[in-house]
């Protein structure tokens, strides 16, 4: 296993993989070299034995699957679904603000992260704009990234606030507002931001009608450690998993059955929308799916049945100053391995024959993995696996990467547990 290797990849893909439409166009171009032929999901689908696809139903979700050769309507799927999203801050409609000479940018916090850690950091924009069009209903859509540090959020000094360091709780509408640059003579006027876009679109400022941006962390991930055991990173949360799923997809191969890789978005804000994974979107594909191959809407449901699902999000490891966080006796380790999430109220998507299955699939593929259970009195977060086999009842196992600084803007994991990851998801698509 080359530990090292799969970091310094996993590490490229997030450099550029800035926003939820960037991940996906990123995981496309992926699929493209690799041999993936692209389909509409609001068109009939003809699909062949043995070949490869993938579709993007929104710009911030895609799908992907391979078909084995030798399937059957009594074959099954085996999916991996993870999310395209992280926390961050996005930017408001009527972004300008002004304040004692400062140009600044209203925002507005997305999902939970931790707000102190965007303090002082190089942040840069990307998301989507839409422009006016000669369709009403089909406004032209951009994608755009600045790739360069244009926002920071200065710390107030100590001398101003000599109690920082006993903790400060941060207003999410006072505090978050990064300055952009200093009003002078190319800034004095209105509706800067849109001007700024606008030249950086190359189009008329009238002429964007709405946007969807993100303030991402445009620090690079670093090997950190005596002997580089951590990859320190923005965005860990969740393109470990989406980059892990990328690759198995496209090594991975059943002569005998359907292998799918989801990543949807919105995860971080509970997914009830038209791309997250509480929505019908899962459904839908593998009907599809299922029809493009010539099989009856009744064998897909049976196939479900016998289907499996792995829901990969990150996982918290034992902190080394705060081990009190974490359960007794079952908790995750950095570098020990992929980590089976387990909760009894199924706030994580386990029962002991999946669990049991996935230990197995492990030991098949030389992977090391370990159990990790919340605190009884810390109620943790939730992930996608729970929504999807809610709506897809197959076995389902929620599984990670152990991590720390959760939510952060820049996280910490180990570096040899993306190569279990990949070498996981890789065995559990051709097991």
């Amino acid at each position: 296993m080359d530990f090292k290797k799969d970091a310094l990849e996993l590490m490229n893909f997030i450099e550029t993989a800035t926003s939820p439409f960037h991940v996906v166009a990123k995981s496309a171009a992926h699929l493209q070299e690799n041999g993936f032929v692209e389909l509409d999901m609001k068109q009939p689908w003809t699909l062949e034995k043995g070949a490869n696809y993938y579709a993007i139903p929104y710009p911030s979700t895609l799908f992907a699957f391979s078909v084995g050769e030798n399937t059957k309507d009594s074959s099954n799927f085996r999916i991996v679904a993870t999310h395209t999203d992280h926390p961050c801050l996005m930017i408001k409609p009527l972004a300008d603000m002004t304040s004692n000479g400062y140009r600044k940018i209203n925002t507005e916090i997305y999902g939970g992260p931790i707000l102190n850690t965007w303090l002082d950091r190089p942040l840069s924009i990307a998301g989507r704009v839409a422009i006016a069009s000669d369709s009403i209903f089909e406004p032209e859509m951009r994608f755009i990234d600045m790739r360069k540090p244009v926002l920071t959020i200065p710390n107030l000094a100590i001398h101003m606030n000599r109690e920082v360091n006993k903790g400060v709780e941060l207003n999410r509408q006072t505090d978050m507002l990064p300055i952009i640059g200093l009003v002078n003579d190319n800034l004095n006027k209105d509706g800067y931001f849109m001007n700024f876009l606008a030249k950086e679109l190359g189009v008329e400022a009238d002429k964007i009608l709405d946007f969807e941006l993100y303030i991402y962390n445009s620090e690079k991930g670093q090997l950190i450690g005596a002997e580089e055991e951590f990859i320190s990173c923005p965005r860990l949360d969740n393109l470990t998993s989406t980059y892990g799923a990328l690759r198995a997809i496209t090594s991975g191969n059943r002569n005998d059955g359907i292998n799918v890789i989801a990543l949807f978005d919105n995860e971080e804000v509970g997914s009830k929308t038209k791309q997250g994974a509480d929505s019908t979107l899962m459904t839908m594909l593998l009907e599809k799916i299922y029809e493009g191959l010539g099989f009856s809407h009744t064998r897909c449901l049976e196939a479900m049945m016998r289907s499996m699902h792995l829901s990969v999000d990150v996982a918290h490891a034992i902190h080394p100053n705060h081990s009190e966080k974490s359960d007794p006796t079952t908790f995750a380790k950095l570098n020990e391995g992929i980590v089976i999430k387990i909760n009894n109220n199924q706030k994580y998507a386990t029962d002991s024959q999946a669990i049991a299955a996935l230990q197995q699939l492990c030991d098949s593929g030389n992977v090391k993995y370990q159990k990790y259970v919340n605190r009884s009195d810390i109620a943790g977060g939730g992930t996608l696996g729970s929504l999807v086999s809610s709506q897809i009842p197959m076995l389902t196992v929620d599984l990670g990467i152990p991590m720390l600084a959760m939510h952060s803007a820049r996280e910490l994991m180990g570096v040899k547990d993306q190569t279990y990851m990949n070498q996981l998801l890789r065995t559990f698509f051709t097991a």
